[in-house]
């Protein structure tokens, strides 16, 4: 298996630092609003990693954080006149909720940053006993000169933009230096700590979690991979290295890996979308899997350029495995292709080349559709078929919902009851052997929008 290394900028072979188990860290979600598309780019992608890793059976340890305090998070308790807690327990449920409408796989760990203030303020007191911290008058920085390799990672050792925002700042030893800890301000949260009153600084965050809860403590690397968005290179990761490089004289990560960003092309979102970036406005008119499987269309690495007409387009090629799906609803398992299976994790083995993988899935699935054209009684290939679906699903996220399910989207809980209560009653008319009634109710069915099958297990429908 290879991945691309943010550091090393090319492709190298992965090798874990101990043994078949691999520790990867995920920066999360800042809990101040509704989770939009980059949230989703992310968490697709490294579930991705997550499901190949374990596929080349790997032990892997997934954390993921959420930064419940921050500036943002505070603006809005002052703004909606709520709580901290209440503010950020409310968007953590939001975010795991549309993961799972993702089919993201469950986080091994999940660490709040206000869960973690003492191990920190450790982490700051001991950066400021070797004067690589230092204390002025609105908190504590971290000295950038004192770390050699400052920008190694990015390739990069300030941020000009930023610089300008602070040049006022007289105190501070150099422009480029960072906040460890903000002193306490009107209608802001704070934490006792023996260098003031205040709260912690972004970055300090992740690599103070990561050398208490995951660290390897005598590796050169504390864990295997670091991972995030293509925005949190320059200064966020960059800054946790150094944090961590200075406090344990450990680099934090062996790999960097970065998603690339999503971009919106208002020009081709319909009115009902608009140019929202939030998830939730998606995931009213496009299923969660739709959406996984357009976002997994472009390899994780490359920007994204999210528009509906691409998206539709994506819709239809995921119908399309589906339909095979309904032609072998019901069959028991065997063994999956093995020839498919070695191809699907060759291209996703190399680098997760997510692009590729669909490709290997649509002729996969053109074959079958041939093959039960030909031999529509091939009991054996129908149920490699089962088996193989379901390896889609395990390794590629895809294809997890009902065959009949799936093209039931988009229809109200009512209407569902209402359809069902419909096929109870044809079934009622049909065992009472009054087939014009049943005929009846099914002309009622189809003017509602639906199909119904009738099927060894028992009647389907789904939406026209």
């Amino acid at each position: 298996m290879s991945v691309f290394d943010s550091v090393k900028k090319e492709k190298v072979p992965f090798e874990p630092i101990k043994n078949n188990d691999v520790k990867i860290y995920v920066c999360g979600p800042t809990v101040y609003d509704d989770s939009h598309l980059g949230h989703a780019r992310s968490a697709i992608a490294f579930d991705l990693l997550h499901r190949v890793l374990k596929a080349n059976n790997y032990n892997v340890t997934m954390t993921k954080n959420f930064t419940d305090i921050d500036d943002k998070i505070i603006k809005k308790m002052n703004e909606t006149n709520r709580t901290l807690e209440d503010v950020t327990t409310e968007y953590i449920n939001a975010y795991k909720n549309d993961m799972e409408i993702l089919n993201i796989l469950p986080n091994t760990f999940e660490p709040k940053a206000t869960q973690n203030v003492e191990i920190m303020i450790d982490m700051i007191s001991d950066l400021m006993s070797k004067d690589i911290a230092y204390s002025i008058s609105d908190g504590v920085y971290f000295d950038v000169s004192k770390d050699k390799n400052y920008g190694s990672l990015s390739n990069r050792a300030s941020d000009e933009n930023s610089i300008a925002r602070v040049e006022s700042n007289q105190e501070k030893r150099n422009p480029s230096d960072f906040a460890l800890w903000k002193f306490e301000k009107a209608d802001d949260v704070a934490y006792d700590s023996p260098f003031g009153k205040g709260r912690p600084g972004w970055h300090i965050e992740c690599s103070a979690m990561i050398n208490k809860h995951l660290a390897y403590k005598d590796e050169d690397y504390q864990i295997d991979i670091h991972g995030g968005g293509a925005d949190l290179l320059f200064p966020h990761h960059e800054n946790e290295a150094a944090q961590t490089r200075c406090s344990s004289k450990a680099n934090l990560a062996k790999y960097w890996m970065h998603n690339g960003f999503v971009n919106i092309d208002g020009e081709k979102m319909s009115k009902s979308l608009g140019n929202s970036f939030f998830l939730k406005d998606i995931l009213k008119s496009y299923s969660g899997e739709v959406v996984r499987f357009y976002l997994l269309t472009a390899q994780y690495r490359a920007n994204f350029n999210f528009n509906e007409e691409d998206l539709i387009s994506s819709k239809k090629r995921l119908d399309k495995f589906y339909r095979v799906k309904k032609r072998v609803y019901g069959l028991g398992k065997s063994a999956v292709n093995k020839k498919f299976k070695e191809e699907l994790l060759e291209a996703l083995n190399d680098d997760l080349n997510s692009a590729k993988a669909i490709s290997i899935i649509d002729e996969y699935i053109n074959k079958a559709n041939e093959t039960l054209d030909k031999e529509p009684k091939n009991k054996s290939f129908k149920k490699e078929l089962v088996s193989t679906f379901e390896f889609i699903n395990e390794i590629f996220g895809i294809g997890f919902n009902d065959a009949y399910k799936y093209f039931q989207f988009g229809i109200s809980q009512e209407d569902i009851l209402n359809i069902e209560f419909l096929i109870e009653k044809r079934n009622e008319a049909k065992k009472n052997k009054d087939f014009e009634m049943a005929d009846k109710i099914r002309e009622d069915i189809s003017k509602l929008g639906v199909s119904i099958m009738d099927t060894p297990n028992g009647v389907v429908w789904e939406k026209l």
